[in-house]
């Protein structure tokens, strides 16, 4: 229904849902511009001068007026009450299982968006601003707790497995960031202090994507779609959506080459 809109490719179970909101949006929008531009036009030939010389202070008496503009409100709340509503309770309220999902924790900073995942073991290891070091250790991850030995940090880039929920727990350092996948339909605005978290199934891998759109290069990009500072547009970030097999060899071969390259800084 939603091809004529020219939207970004669809890579998410949720996505269809979302591009038929935007897709009844523009429908009723549209009934809204013709109804309402019909009356415009209507109002200046029946009440042009040379039709009206004397003005009239009674006005019109007819209701159908006071009909449309119902119409109207009628059709607001079919937007808000009949889609809007129950689709942001699925996404908010309905969260999956921890033990079902993939969690990971991004946090946007200026101008980049750090990506830490638990491990094999599935469990975050301790973080501390006192280590915070913006080359070697953005996050302040404590490598002394034992839970954060096999943890897997990476800069601007997200790897995912597919057909998985995904809970992303998003956070920012600094300033408003915004995290937004399009291909995803997700977009949710990160705040200092705060942790949000969104929840999403992406279900076309990069690998087959490339072949739909037929670009061998796609990437799924995070954009940040607030205006973050002087930096704001080179805040890019890509997801690497794997097969469930190539994601565990992924995280294991990564979560190695972290803890050997932590044990041994001469490496």
């Amino acid at each position: 229904m939603t091809d004529w809109l020219g939207l970004p490719a669809l890579a998410s179970a949720h996505g269809a849902q979302i591009d038929d909101m935007i897709g009844w949006v523009h429908v009723f929008m549209l009934i809204l511009f013709v109804g309402w531009g019909g009356f415009f036009v209507y109002a200046l030939v029946r009440f042009r001068q040379s039709r009206n010389p004397v003005a009239d202070y009674t006005g019109v008496k007819s209701h159908r007026s006071n009909y449309a503009e119902v119409g109207v409100a009628v059709i607001e709340a079919i937007l808000l009450f009949g889609f809007a509503i129950p689709l942001w309770a699925a996404r908010v309220g309905d969260m999956p299982p921890r033990s079902e999902s993939l969690m990971v924790q991004v946090t946007g900073e200026q101008f980049a968006w750090n990506v830490h995942y638990a491990g094999p073991d599935g469990v975050f290891g301790r973080t501390d601003i006192t280590l915070l070091d913006l080359q070697a250790n953005p996050l302040g991850l404590d490598r002394s707790d034992p839970a954060a030995k096999d943890d897997i940090t990476t800069v601007n880039q997200l790897y995912l497995p597919v057909n998985k929920p995904i809970i992303v727990r998003l956070r920012s350092k600094d300033v408003i960031h915004s995290f937004g996948v399009p291909e995803f339909r997700v977009k949710q605005d990160a705040i200092p202090g705060l942790t949000i978290p969104i929840w999403f199934v992406p279900d076309v891998t990069t690998a087959e994507m490339r072949t739909r759109t037929g670009n061998p290069e796609f990437q799924y990009e995070i954009a940040c779609a607030q205006l973050c500072g002087l930096g704001h547009y080179r805040m890019r970030g890509f997801v690497t959506v794997q097969t469930a097999e190539e994601f565990q060899q992924w995280m294991e071969a990564t979560s190695k080459e972290q803890s050997a390259a932590e044990s041994d800084p001469f490496r």
